[in-house]
């Protein structure tokens, strides 16, 4: 009769591990970066990972984490399993699927959690060793298949298309290469997608008008440059965060501006500017002074104006008689 020998867990180390201080000593200080680096990657991908289960217990719960508190609380049982031997770890998106479905949704369940890991390592894990690897095997196909969201592939030919590349990229990575490197690549691919999206909005919301041309679009607070001024006044509005994803458009928007005396800027929906936004400000209103047009500012953000006199752009090209806080303090020339 044919016996089948069915895999198990196998051996399960006992007792608690010893500390390790002399793993201090014995690290090899000629090459410092290779250190630093691969525990940043570490920290990196481990609070990827972290912060990818908490969204996933979010959905499913209907709760919010707190992200700071997650990643502490992670650094801190790193740090401490080091001490011991221990390799680094991270947020469990397996298990706390299997958890949340099981009913588990209080931190009772994490702490239980860990107080069966314990017991399993102070006796119980030649009892746990003789559970099947087939049965492990079942289990995390069954959670695998569980946490799909559906609404994705039901939505495919619907959603955008640069999301669909984003996911599919995800998805093979995950499958063929790590999870970790798919978050992370995926998290990359995202934000410049993100930061693109914002730069195209941010200059499609960006309009600017000549005073004889564009009367429809001339607000009450600009009608007292109607007179004597219309073929003289550029008024530029901008709306959003000026960027670096945004400079791009921020340039075509001076190159297009027609031949006036005066360019105004109306800033005061800009809350912030970065340095790639404070350069290409820099370079504009250069062009503009070489071309005789005169520059003012309106209603510039705390953030905005703070950067603008820390580079010397204030008052080094623009004198601060140029920079007023309301529109209807600009006095016409």
């Amino acid at each position: 009769m044919l016996k089948l020998q069915v895999p198990t867990i196998g051996d399960i180390p006992q007792g608690l591990p010893e500390l390790h201080f002399n793993a201090f000593t014995q690290i090899e200080w000629h090459d410092p970066a290779i250190i630093i680096f691969t525990a940043l990657t570490l920290a990196s991908l481990g609070a990827i990972d972290s912060l990818l289960t908490s969204v996933v217990a979010d959905n499913m719960t209907r709760t919010q984490h707190n992200s700071n508190r997650e990643l502490i609380g992670q650094g801190i049982g790193n740090t401490v399993a080091g001490l011991f031997g221990g390799l680094p770890g991270a947020g469990a998106t397996i298990r706390t699927v299997v958890n949340i479905r099981s009913g588990g949704n209080s931190r009772l369940s994490g702490i239980t959690h860990g107080l069966i890991l314990l017991f399993i390592l102070l006796g119980a894990g030649k009892y746990a060793g003789l559970i099947p690897v087939p049965v492990l095997a079942g289990i995390l196909i069954t959670v695998g298949i569980g946490i799909i969201d559906y609404r994705s592939l039901r939505d495919f030919r619907s959603i955008p298309r640069a999301d669909v590349v984003i996911m599919l990229s995800v998805t093979f990575l995950t499958v063929f290469v790590d999870l970790l490197q798919a978050v992370g690549i995926g998290m990359v691919m995202a934000a410049l997608w993100f930061m693109k999206q914002m730069g195209d909005l941010a200059e499609q919301k960006s309009q600017g008008h000549l005073l004889s041309k564009d009367k429809r679009m001339i607000l009450p607070d600009e009608q007292k440059w109607l007179y004597g001024h219309e073929e003289q006044v550029y008024i530029q509005h901008f709306d959003g965060p000026i960027f670096f994803g945004f400079i791009f458009g921020f340039n075509r928007i001076i190159r297009d501006m027609p031949e006036v005396k005066i360019v105004i800027f109306r800033m005061e929906n800009v809350p912030y500017i970065d340095q790639s936004g404070l350069y290409a400000f820099e370079d504009a209103i250069t062009n503009l002074h070489q071309k005789g047009i005169e520059v003012m500012f309106c209603t510039l953000q705390a953030q905005p104006l703070s950067m603008l006199e820390k580079i010397g752009l204030i008052p080094n090209l623009v004198s601060p008689d140029k920079i007023v806080e309301r529109f209807e303090d600009l006095v016409p020339l």
